[in-house]
C-alpha cells in the first residue's frame, strides 16, 4: 500500500467491475497498482496497493484484459536479467500464476546475472537513476551494493522526447555480460522516467541538462569503482547519438570509446530547414532556431558538428543508413570528416539498404548488432575473452 501518491506519474487507468488498475511511474520505473471498489458510498475506494517488483529494477506492465467483470488481471514483467514473464494476478487473493516465460535457448543460467540500481548526483543536485546488469561471478558487489573491483562497462543513454528507457531483457546482451562487461542505462533528463518534469528539464533551452546528466552518471560510476575511463564505452542512437556527440566534445577524457548510431549530430543545420519532413514538428522538442535567435545560439553551443575541438578523442564508431529519412546520412558523414580533421580515431559504417531503424530482417539485424558488440569489446580489450557458461 502506498501512503504517498503525490509523486506518481499516471500513464493509464483501466476500470473493472470490482477494482481499478492504474499504470504509473514511480522511482524511475513503470509500475502497476490496484484500487479495490468497496461498495460503500461514503468511502467508495480502498487505498492504492502497488504490486511488488521483488527487486530494485524492472518494468511491470498491464497486458490485454478484455472482460469488465473479470476477477484477475494479466500483467507482464521484465528486467535486464529476467526474460519477459506473462502472469495472472488474482485481485481478491493476491496470488500470481505464471502463464508464459520468454524462452532463452542454450545452456543459459539466468541466476548467474545480477542487477543493481544506483543514483548519481547531477551538477544541480538532482539524483539520476542508473540501472546496471552483470554476471555475479565476474563482477563482485559487496553488501553495500558497491563493486569490489572495476570492470569494463558500457553505458547507454537517450534522454529525449519523454521516452522512458525502461530495463528490458536482451539475449544478445548476454554475450557482453559473459565477457565480464557491466551494462548500464543512464535514465537522464529529457526522457520520461521520473515524470513530466524529467522531460521538461531536458528539452529546448534546457537540452544541455541531458548531456551533463550523462557525464555525471559516467563520473559517478568511475568514482564508485564500477569502472575506469579506460574501460568505459558510451553508446546511443538517433537523439541518443546527439548525446554521444555532445559528450565527446564536453568530456572526451571520460570514455575509451563512443558508439553512435544514426546520430543526430548536425542538428542545427537540419532544424534550420523547414522543407525537411520532420523539421517543423521537431521545433517543439529542440526549439525554433530559424525564428528565435536565442534558440539558435543555444543550439549552436552544443550541437556536435559545430563544437568538434582540437583535443584528444575517444575511439568513435558512427553507424548510419543510406535510406534514413529521419537523420540523413550526411549528418554523421560530415561529423566523421570533421573528427578526422582533428585526428580522431573514427570509423563510419554505412548500411546501404537500411533506414533509421537499421537493417531489416532477423539475420541482417544480428550482423549489425554483432559488428557493434565486436567493436565495443575491442575497445574494452575483451574481444578474445570467452567464458564458459
Amino acid at each position: 500500500m502506498l501512503a504517498d501518491v503525490s509523486g506518481l506519474r499516471i500513464e493509464e487507468v483501466d476500470a473493472f467491475a470490482d477494482f481499478v488498475v492504474i499504470s504509473y511511474r514511480r522511482g524511475g520505473f513503470a509500475r502497476v497498482g490496484i484500487v479495490r471498489l468497496t461498495g460503500d458510498p461514503t468511502v467508495p475506494y480502498a487505498p492504492l496497493v502497488e504490486l511488488p517488483f521483488d527487486r530494485e529494477t524492472g518494468t511491470l506492465g498491464f497486458g490485454p484484459n478484455p472482460e469488465f467483470d473479470q476477477p484477475t488481471v494479466r500483467l507482464t514483467f521484465t528486467s535486464m536479467s529476467t526474460p519477459a514473464v506473462v502472469y495472472q494476478h488474482d485481485v481478491a487473493t493476491g496470488t500470481d500464476t505464471v502463464l508464459k516465460r520468454q524462452p532463452v535457448l542454450g545452456s543459459v543460467d539466468l541466476g548467474a546475472y545480477g542487477e543493481s540500481l544506483v543514483w548519481a548526483s547531477a551538477s544541480d543536485g538532482t539524483r539520476i537513476p542508473v540501472s546496471l546488469v552483470y554476471r555475479t561471478d565476474l563482477v563482485d558487489v559487496d553488501e553495500e551494493g558497491l563493486p569490489t573491483a572495476s570492470a569494463p562497462l558500457i553505458l547507454y543513454g537517450y534522454g529525449s522526447y519523454e521516452i522512458s528507457v525502461d530495463p528490458y531483457f536482451s539475449v544478445a546482451r548476454l554475450s557482453l555480460l559473459d565477457r565480464g562487461v557491466v551494462y548500464a542505462i543512464a535514465h537522464v533528463r529529457g526522457g520520461g522516467e521520473m515524470g513530466r518534469h524529467w522531460y521538461d528539464e531536458g528539452k529546448t533551452t534546457a537540452k544541455v541538462t541531458t548531456f551533463t546528466d550523462f557525464i555525471a552518471v559516467a563520473r559517478h560510476l568511475v568514482e564508485a569503482g564500477w569502472t575506469t575511463p579506460e574501460q568505459l564505452v558510451a553508446t546511443g542512437g538517433s537523439a541518443g547519438g546527439l548525446l554521444m556527440g555532445a559528450i565527446v566534445n564536453m568530456a572526451p577524457e571520460l570514455f575509451a570509446g563512443v558508439s553512435a548510431h544514426v546520430p543526430f549530430v548536425d542538428a542545427l543545420t537540419s532544424i534550420l530547414m523547414p522543407e525537411l519532413p520532420l523539421t517543423v514538428i521537431e521545433w517543439e522538442e529542440w526549439g525554433d532556431p530559424l525564428h528565435d535567435p536565442e534558440v539558435y545560439e543555444y543550439m549552436r553551443s552544443y550541437t556536435p558538428y559545430e563544437n568538434v575541438a582540437e583535443a584528444a578523442h575517444p575511439k568513435i564508431l558512427a553507424v548510419t543508413s543510406l535510406n534514413d529519412t529521419r537523420v540523413l546520412y550526411v549528418e554523421p558523414a560530415k561529423w566523421v570528416a570533421r573528427l578526422r580533421e582533428v585526428g580522431a580515431d573514427v570509423i563510419l559504417r554505412t548500411e546501404m539498404a537500411a533506414g533509421h531503424g537499421g537493417a531489416s530482417g532477423r539475420y541482417d539485424a544480428w550482423k549489425e548488432t554483432a559488428f557493434d558488440f565486436a567493436w565495443m569489446l575491442g575497445v574494452l580489450g575483451r574481444s578474445d575473452v570467452v567464458i564458459e557458461p
